[in-house]
């Protein structure tokens, strides 16, 4: 665990914001390539980076804003909710935010919104391992408490008091690697447009719930103490994935036309 990344006088960069900001590169550059190889002009991405930039921080910022409220805004709402920096986003969130500044940009430019989507699915989790990495060297989204070769320990004055616990940020990590490269071996074989995408959403929410078997941070969990918000959420993600899948496949959904 190392917040600070580097000082000059008195600022301070944290590698929460240096990972978070280097996932975005990775993804929008890798996005980009991969636009060009399907027939849609590289640009398109590139130019849509900033409302992707924009929805993601807004989205997943609110919903840890609304999420724990009560444990650190209700006091100092205006002091706590802009620092971004310090940690504090909630990757459904984001994924909401983003999509809709998706949605949004391609009506506004009248582009292929499924073509978009393809494109963008694999990068999302290229983009998210770095970003757990980040939440590594922030000390949040941490692990349960474990007695494996491989755990870690934080800091004493960390949540966790130094115990050992589970590596969860390296695990969703290594996973969101794995489905990337998945998903950008299957971009060059899939069937119909936004099959990518719902894809995504499909192996994510299992990835997800998987992995949130072993995290130890969250104060209130759910039936019985085994499901944390996220399993909640990650079902509601998971069956948007196999609806959309099923519609698209059937051709129920028509998508946009692209600009010229």
């Amino acid at each position: 665990m190392q917040k600070i990344a580097f000082q000059l006088g008195g600022f301070s960069l944290h590698w929460y914001g240096v990972l978070v900001a280097a996932g975005f590169l990775a993804g929008l550059w890798t996005a980009s390539r991969r636009a060009a190889r399907a027939g849609l002009a590289a640009e398109w991405i590139v130019d849509m980076g900033p409302w992707l930039i924009l929805g993601t921080i807004v989205g997943a910022r609110a919903f840890y804003v609304v999420s724990y409220w009560r444990e650190f805004f209700s006091q100092q709402p205006w002091t706590e909710i802009f620092m971004v920096q310090h940690g504090g986003l909630v990757f459904y969130g984001g994924l909401v935010g983003a999509s809709l500044a998706c949605i949004f940009y391609t009506r506004w430019k009248k582009l292929p919104l499924w073509k978009v989507a393809d494109a963008l699915a694999p990068s999302i989790a290229l983009g998210h391992a770095f970003g757990r990495i980040g939440c590594l060297m922030n000390g949040c989204c941490y692990g349960r408490a474990c007695s494996l070769p491989w755990a870690i320990h934080f800091p004493p004055d960390h949540d966790t008091h130094g115990a050992a616990v589970h590596p969860v940020q390296l695990y969703e990590a290594a996973l969101n690697l794995a489905l990337y490269a998945a998903l950008a071996v299957r971009h060059r074989r899939k069937k119909f447009d936004g099959q990518i995408f719902a894809l995504y959403l499909l192996a994510f929410a299992v990835l997800r719930s998987a992995v949130e078997f072993f995290r130890g941070d969250y104060p209130v969990r759910y039936l019985g103490g085994w499901a944390t918000p996220a399993h909640l959420v990650s079902v509601g993600i998971f069956a948007a994935g196999a609806v959309l899948y099923w519609k698209l496949r059937s051709g129920q959904v028509t998508p946009h036309t692209t600009s010229s």
